[in-house]
């Protein structure tokens, strides 16, 4: 039997608890995420107050099985375009494999598109294998080395 097709949604407040609950998964997740609840809940107000910032969720039967946030940055360079930032990216453990992660990235492709954005963009941690296969298979290009600094 096929699994069902996820729904790809805006997230509601109602949804934050699995939304952080899927970020709490992996095995980076689980010593980052979990803290304070009303962290979260404010990082969440301050998306959906932003008309830039978009929380989306993978849907199936009700259930949340995969989350992504989508950032719309207006940029200089690239001829003045927009470009967009995918950020969060987490599919169930359990729904790994069925077509999930690849729904969410089509669509945030295409709202990318849809914004008039010229580039998207996102970046994954090197210790995540799998993740970097997965993107590179929907045709995303490893071109620049990204650094952070944690504050």
């Amino acid at each position: 039997m096929t699994p069902a097709a996820p729904v790809i949604r805006e997230a509601r407040r109602a949804d934050l608890e699995a939304v952080v609950a899927l970020l709490a998964e992996d095995f980076l997740g689980a010593g980052r995420e979990g803290g304070a609840q009303a962290a979260y809940a404010a990082a969440f107000e301050a998306i959906a107050a932003s008309p830039d910032n978009r929380l989306f969720v993978a849907d199936i039967d009700g259930a949340v099985v995969g989350c992504f946030q989508l950032t719309l940055i207006p940029n200089i360079s690239l001829g003045g375009g927009r470009r967009a930032q995918i950020e969060g990216v987490r599919t169930a453990a359990a729904r790994r494999g069925e077509g999930v992660g690849a729904a969410m990235m089509r669509f945030a492709i295409e709202e990318a598109r849809a914004a008039g954005c010229v580039l998207v963009q996102l970046t994954t941690n090197k210790a995540r294998d799998r993740a970097r296969i997965f993107y590179e298979r929907l045709g995303f290009v490893a071109s620049h080395e990204g650094m952070k600094l944690a504050l």
